[in-house]
């Protein structure tokens, strides 16, 4: 692999779940599309980051939009905990 570069997890899952991996150097079109990707998932956590502060200081806020809260930062931690992985896999640092 010292041609390609290594083995890069991607920042979406494949049939069932599965990681999905991408042999490159880096430089390619499904790179670029993967940076892109991984800046979105980022950038909508930040931003639910930002409704969970307010949907939580709203004492009228109901379980049902709690729960849907809660769902929805679970998607978006499992898609930062995936980045993570994999930017430090890149980096060649374990988890």
């Amino acid at each position: 692999m010292s041609d390609l570069g290594t083995a890069r997890l991607l920042p979406w899952a494949g049939e069932a779940g599965k990681p999905c991996y991408l042999v490159t150097d880096g430089t390619g079109r499904l790179s670029r599309l993967a940076d892109t990707v991984e800046a979105v998932q980022l950038d909508m956590a930040d931003e639910l980051l930002g409704h969970a502060d307010d949907l939580l200081a709203d004492r009228r806020a109901t379980p049902d939009q709690l729960r849907f809260l809660l769902a929805r930062m679970s998607e978006a931690l499992t898609d930062v905990h995936r980045i993570a992985v994999s930017r430090g896999a890149r980096m060649g640092t374990s988890r």
